[in-house]
């Protein structure tokens, strides 16, 4: 793995910047001893311990396509015909109301969680929200569905101790498996799943999951990949098994592994880790480390993978000022790919794109600032740019014959490139009824050459989120 002249110049500034200051952050290390609580001991009961509340989302984006790329809609509904467009809005209200009830006293808990969504469609013709269900969800002919709701969540939990087992409808959070929630309605999962908390520093995480519940559908799917749903349709799996750990050794640093099987598809396998030095009101250094390898398994509907990606970002923050340096390479013929609706793919250069083609190399470059230092809590801003270089699907031979297509198609990409640069800003209420009510604006830019898959185009995003409390 060889980093380009860029990326040493990078790291190397920062490393040794920051380790000219004194170590505030603890570096001790953290001995494994066992929960000095147990959670389940502090049952307030079914009833006592219950929760009603949830969030309203206004969710508003709208995208010009540049270049070669473009989107389609049938403007007449009467013709199979597509025409196609360069400009797409969408704008949705989405709802939230979660219920939640306490568990049961006792050796061994019983609680449940049922979450209603619901959408409103605000931006509702064809023609403006193009593509239909990307982001708005639409009938076969493209209009919105004025209004849908599901059931988001409902499950079981079993708690016995500090050890948890939820079965039915759920949030699941890891390096592979994890809810997305940047619509207007996050994704959950069907299946089983437990936690465990048993002891100080080390936590243990599983689940078997069949089904996803889309952020904009109405019905359970099977899983297929983030990259098959640019590819070859119909290439599902119905079993998703994952298991892993989150360990702190040090005060100062963070791990977490986690293994899984998506049947048929591929074996993963994720290594993550956070180290803190410094102090931030001087000069502290946060590195961060994400590692994928993903190898194919099965009937491999996916077609042959063989995968190793990486991330390694260094953040230097001052006060109210932060400064990132991102480096992230890709190692295999094929895509870096993850399950669709998920948000499993913790790598740092994981943006409007992902950077995740066969071979390539990117760098980011961020900076971030946080007004409560100047007198305004809640109110920060951030601004990027990352490049992405190197893209070579030449070598890939993976594709198995014509109903799997595996990755076939990233054959044309040879020494494809792209950028993208972004700017936001974002205030949460700090007090009053509407208190952490967050307002988030970002404009993100992403040019491409012709054969990369993420095209060109201009997004604005205007999303204010409001939580609530009913009991």
């Amino acid at each position: 793995m060889k980093l380009s002249s860029k990326a040493l110049l990078a790291l190397a500034i920062s490393t040794i910047t920051a380790t000219a200051y004194a170590e505030t952050q603890s570096q001790d290390f953290v001995p494994t001893t066992l929960a000095g609580t147990s959670a389940q001991s502090e049952a307030k009961g079914f009833i006592d311990g219950q929760s009603l509340g949830g969030t309203t989302r206004n969710w508003y984006s709208n995208e010009k396509f540049n270049r070669n790329t473009r989107i389609t809609y049938f403007k007449d509904k009467g013709d199979l015909t597509k025409t196609s467009i360069s400009r797409r809005y969408n704008w949705d209200q989405g709802t939230i109301l979660n219920y939640t009830s306490g568990f049961t006293q006792g050796t061994v808990g019983v609680s449940t969680e049922v979450a209603a969504y619901n959408v409103i469609a605000l931006i509702r013709d064809q023609k403006d929200i193009g593509g239909g269900s990307n982001r708005t969800l639409a009938h076969d002919r493209g209009d919105a569905v004025d209004q849908w709701s599901k059931l988001g969540l409902a499950n079981v939990k079993f708690r016995v101790s500090n050890t948890t087992l939820t079965a039915g409808r759920q949030n699941f959070s890891s390096g592979i498996v994890d809810t997305i929630g940047n619509r207007a309605l996050p994704s959950s999962f069907e299946g089983v799943s437990f936690n465990s908390e048993e002891f100080s520093n080390l936590s243990f995480q599983g689940g078997v999951f069949d089904r996803v519940s889309p952020r904009t559908e109405q019905s359970l799917s099977k899983f297929r990949s983030e990259y098959n749903s640019k590819g070859a349709a119909g290439v599902e799996t119905d079993k998703v098994y994952t298991l892993g750990a989150n360990y702190q050794p040090l005060k100062s640093l963070k791990t977490s592994f986690f293994a899984a099987n998506v049947k048929d598809f591929w074996n993963q396998y994720y290594f993550g880790a956070t180290h803190e030095l410094g102090d931030s009101s001087v000069l502290g250094l946060t590195t961060g480390f994400n590692y994928y390898k993903t190898v194919d398994e099965g009937k491999k509907l996916m077609g042959d993978i063989d995968n190793d990606t990486y991330s390694l970002s260094l953040g230097l923050t001052h006060q109210a000022h932060s400064l990132t340096f991102s480096y992230q390479q890709v190692n295999g013929n094929e895509y870096f790919d993850y399950l669709h609706e998920t948000n499993g793919i913790y790598l740092a250069n994981s943006l409007t794109s992902d950077f995740n083609g066969p071979n390539e190399k990117s760098f980011q470059v961020a900076y971030g600032i946080n007004m409560a230092e100047y007198g305004v809590p809640g109110l920060k801003f951030n601004i990027y740019t990352a490049r992405g270089w190197g893209i070579d699907g030449t070598h890939y031979t993976g594709n198995r014959g014509v109903e799997n297509k595996g990755y076939d198609g990233v054959q044309a990409q040879d020494g494809e490139h792209h950028y993208e640069y972004g700017v936001g800003a974002s205030y949460a209420l700090q007090s009053g009824p509407l208190k952490a009510t967050t307002i988030r604006a970002t404009y993100v830019a992403h040019r491409a050459s012709e054969q990369q898959s993420d095209g060109n185009l201009n997004e604005f995003r205007l999303v204010t989120t409001i939580p609530f409390n009913i009991l």
